[in-house]
Order: structure tokens, then C-alpha cells, then sequence
């Protein structure tokens, strides 16, 4: 495995926003298939379904439910293609990972659990490149050793 992303890639591969055309020229280009964690897809569907929630309540916020669904159906449809791959992880090595990374970058970088979670993902799956939209998490990426590719950043 090359590369790992996070639930703001893949949130701009499955539904338009600013950052999407350059998501989408990344993971064309790729060789293999996007490869992701059942963590990170849950995150990513939890996401979604938090949005249609934010929307319910105030629609100035969020994207309908048939957004979301969408978006939850579209990326069921590509781990069924084969287009993205769902890899197996060791969740104990990953959180054991996951301690030191907060331990050591937490406090002077304020990251949020989840985010170093997929960093520490990225490292156990041996990935070499990090695909993120999220600058703080971007950063966190690079002092963990993983290359944002410069499209992305």
C-alpha cells in the first residue's frame, strides 16, 4: 500500500465540494485501488449521516439525507467494484500507535482522536502518503513521516 486516506478525502470523492476535482485526478491516477479500513468507512458513513442530522435541524447546515445516502450507496458500490478495498488492521497495534502519537503531538498540536486514528492507521498499514484535505491533520501526517502528495496539499 501507497497511500491511506482520511474521511476529508474521502468525503470530497463522494460528494462535490471546493477540493473534489483534485481528489478525484489523485485517485485516478492511483495503480491500485483505494485501499481503506472498516474504521475509516464507518467514520465516513457516521460523517455523512451527521450531516443529513446538522441539515434536519437547521438547512443552512449539513446536506439533506438523500445526500447522504447517496454518498453512503456510491462508496458501498465502488468497495463492491473493487475500486476502493477494504484492507484488514490490527485495531490494538493501531491504538497502541495511536497513544504515543497523542502523547506526543496532542498537547502543542491539538488533534482530534479520530485524525490520529487515520495517522496511526496510515503508519501500521505501512503507507508512505497521507490523502487529506485537513491542514491540522496534514501537519500531524508529516511529523509522523507520511508525504502529503503536493496535488493535495
Amino acid at each position: 500500500m501507497i497511500a491511506y486516506p482520511d474521511t476529508s478525502f474521502l468525503c470530497a470523492l463522494y460528494r462535490t465540494q471546493d477540493n473534489s476535482d483534485r481528489a478525484v485526478a489523485y485517485r485516478d491516477a492511483m495503480a491500485e485501488p483505494l485501499h481503506v479500513t472498516r474504521l475509516l468507512l464507518w467514520e465516513f458513513r457516521q460523517s455523512a449521516r451527521f450531516q443529513a442530522f446538522r441539515h434536519s435541524k437547521n438547512r443552512d447546515v449539513g446536506y439533506p439525507l438523500r445526500e447522504s445516502e447517496r454518498m453512503i450507496e456510491k462508496i458501498g458500490k465502488h468497495v463492491s467494484l473493487g475500486i476502493v478495498k477494504i484492507v484488514d488492521c490490527d485495531l490494538v497495534s493501531i491504538l497502541v500507535t495511536g497513544e504515543q502519537i497523542s502523547k506526543t503531538r496532542t498537547v502543542t498540536g491539538g488533534h482530534r482522536s479520530f485524525d490520529i486514528l487515520h495517522i496511526a492507521t496510515a503508519v501500521e498499514l505501512g503507507a508512505k502518503e497521507f490523502l487529506s484535505f485537513d491542514a491540522n491533520q496534514i501537519q500531524l501526517a508529516g511529523a509522523e513521516g507520511l508525504v502529503v502528495p503536493r496535488i493535495l496539499a
